[in-house]
């Protein structure tokens, strides 16, 4: 993969629509770790085992912004769901050696047919 941000990040998302998880692999550093609401700080091991359970329920990512900043991004997308559900993330990327370092995610409110969909609280 490339050394610009940009294209590693739009790569990724494919890999990642392609279910193609050595791709998603190869993209990360091997000290990669991953954060988000469900997830504090996992190892690229353990986000494989957590996190990956295949991309077939994933219609389309529309990424909307990437915000690029030195070694640093932010990115922000619509997913679409095969179902009609989709939902806007925002995840925020660190890079070292032209692989991702790591990723927090900020998950945005589920969404079908145009409306929010109400969240238990």
């Amino acid at each position: 993969m490339p050394d610009d941000p940009d294209r590693l990040i739009r790569n990724l998302f494919a890999a990642y629509l392609a279910n193609d998880r050595q791709g998603v692999a190869d993209a990360l550093a091997e000290d990669f770790r991953f954060t988000s609401p469900f997830d504090d700080d996992l190892d690229k091991s353990a986000y494989f085992e957590r996190c990956w359970k295949g991309t077939g329920w994933i219609a389309r990512h529309d990424i909307e912004r990437i915000f690029v900043r030195g070694d640093e991004a932010f990115v922000t997308y619509l997913c679409l769901a095969t179902d009609g559900r989709s939902f806007r993330n925002t995840e925020f990327f660190t890079f070292a050696g032209g692989k991702v370092r790591r990723i927090d995610v900020y998950f945005g409110a589920a969404r079908q047919d145009g409306r929010f969909l109400p969240q238990p609280r």
